[in-house]
């Protein structure tokens, strides 16, 4: 008998012999002779691994019903011990805020709602996310995600070691609200390039820290060359081909496409363009012999290092005119917005910058919101453009209202992205300790929105009182210019935000309308 066949008999012992829970039958139930039948052909078909007594294979005995389940104490239900934070006890829909963050065991209560956690599966998660785990009883409905951390994107490197940099995105595939709009977190080491490129999608950028230098040409020619610093935009329509060097200081920035499936990853490079083309058609289009092309890179170089910039702007601005000159200053590329001053109001500050003095970013239109401590952006609601929102620092929270009766609430924290659907009213509160910094950015010709208080404030009054309920001493102080930003109180318990007539700030104007107020 060859040793093939010892081995298959074997096996077929192995697999078919009864184990010692088979030979004993199936008790406990009608039919048994069946289910032992039944649980046999199972057994003898499945290989079977026996460990203590027990089985890593399942077995028909244990199917349901069953009602011989263990009484359980306290000991053995293992019951979780738990504190409850400020505020989780008041009612569910005053939605009071919550701190998690020194809590050791966060749960998901919130007045009559919710119960305690038994698993603390999520606890890091549960502690950023305070009104997700814990969500205040006026959420309902079916709302879409509307947000999405940018340190849970993959971060691709830049090419060629000596950590040049790397890029991680948001775009359709991690937000699949954001259908209008994606963005890019991108890092430059000093001196490193992102490689010579193109886009289909218009690009918007503002720097986070460090400075570069962004060179690009336009249809006619004329070529454009500047030095940008923290707090500064640039942007590039699209299919306007540009560069970005880091200076020696390197830099971050952020980038914003207007098109919600934009793909980091589907660039048109130029070292790309080149390995992709014949070398004799290279060498007819740039009038030269075709071995001046022997040593072109062997895979695109997207962000790799280099050395540092010259320091005179001037003379590269020279260097690379062409007949047609320069780009003129009103399609100028940059916008240096780190040198306006924002406008203050009580709880926070904001910029606007839109077409009507940033005119090639044609329809970009973004806000600049700084909140304090207790404060809000009030609620509002844009009228022709999504809104993409990213968080540059503190802790806020945001509740959007989706017609006709949905609504869902998220924290957000520094690195966080946002999308709020057209139309999509919405806040944005200071949840925290520190300021809350954050842009809206909306694919829009300018800057606009629609406040709830002052679209109440120039409504008539029976209008407000017979639809709302509201009382009289309320309609009479409703604003009739708008707020954008509403202060408020660092005590988070705090329930009565009345503001004496003598405290109100009266503005003849609207904010946003005066140039002096360098709003815009």
């Amino acid at each position: 008998m060859s040793v093939v066949l010892v081995l298959a008999l074997a096996c077929y012992g192995a697999f078919s012999a009864p184990t010692p829970q088979q030979s004993g039958g199936v008790s406990g139930g009608e039919g048994g002779s069946d289910a032992q039948s039944s649980g046999s052909a199972l057994q003898a078909s499945s290989p079977m691994t026996l460990t203590s007594g027990g089985r890593a294979w399942p077995t028909t005995s244990l199917l349901g019903p069953e009602n011989n389940i263990v009484s359980a104490t306290a000991e053995s239900a293992n019951q979780p011990t738990y504190t409850l934070v400020p505020n989780q006890e008041a009612p569910a829909d005053n939605g009071m805020i919550l701190d998690f963050t020194n809590e050791e065991s966060p749960q998901a209560i919130r007045g009559d709602n919710g119960a305690s956690d038994f698993t603390g599966f999520n606890a890091p998660y549960d502690r950023l996310n305070p009104n997700a785990f814990a969500r205040p009883g006026t959420d309902a409905g079916d709302s879409p995600n509307f947000k999405w951390p940018m340190g849970l994107s993959s971060a691709r490197s830049g090419t060629g070691g000596g950590n040049p940099g790397y890029a991680r995105q948001q775009n359709i595939d991690e937000l699949p609200i954001s259908q209008s709009m994606a963005g890019v977190d991108m890092r430059l080491a000093p001196n490193a390039h992102r490689e010579l490129h193109w886009h289909s999608a218009n690009e918007w950028s503002y720097v986070f820290n460090g400075s570069a230098r962004i060179s690009a040409v336009d249809p006619a020619g004329r070529t454009y060359v500047d030095d940008i610093q923290a707090g500064d935009l640039w942007f590039f329509p699209a299919g306007i081909p540009h560069s970005i060097q880091a200076s020696p200081d390197g830099v971050e920035f952020l980038l914003v496409f207007s098109q919600g499936d934009f793909s980091e990853d589907a660039t048109d490079l130029v070292s790309e363009l080149f390995l992709r083309n014949p070398k004799e058609v290279l060498a007819k289009n740039f009038q030269t012999d075709i071995s001046d092309f022997d040593n072109l890179p062997q895979d695109e170089k997207y962000i790799f290092n280099a050395a540092p910039y010259p320091e005179n702007l001037t003379e590269v601005q020279q260097s690379v005119l062409g007949p047609t000159g320069q780009v003129p200053s009103d399609q100028a590329y940059t916008y240096h917005l780190s040198q306006q001053e924002p406008l203050q109001v009580p709880g926070g500050s904001i910029k606007i910058v839109d077409p009507t003095v940033f005119p090639v970013a044609e329809n970009f239109s973004v806000g600049f919101f700084t909140i304090e401590p207790g404060a809000m952006r009030e609620i509002h609601w844009h009228l022709t453009s999504d809104e993409w929102n990213f968080f540059l620092a503190g802790n806020a929270r945001i509740t959007s209202f989706t017609a006709p009766e949905s609504s869902r609430t998220f924290d957000f924290q520094a690195g966080d992205v946002g999308y709020i659907p057209v139309e999509n009213a919405h806040y944005i509160e200071n949840t925290g300790n520190t300021t809350v910094s954050y842009m809206e950015v909306l694919q829009a010709p300018q800057y606009q929105d629609m406040s709830v208080s002052q679209w109440l404030g120039l409504t008539p009054a029976n209008v407000v009182a017979d639809t709302l309920h509201l009382p009289q001493s309320l309609i009479s102080r409703l604003p009739k210019v708008k707020n954008y930003i509403v202060p408020g109180n660092a005590n988070y318990s705090t329930t009565n935000f009345t503001v004496e007539p003598s405290a109100v700030v009266k503005r003849k104007e609207p904010m946003g309308y005066s140039r002096s107020s360098r709003l815009f």
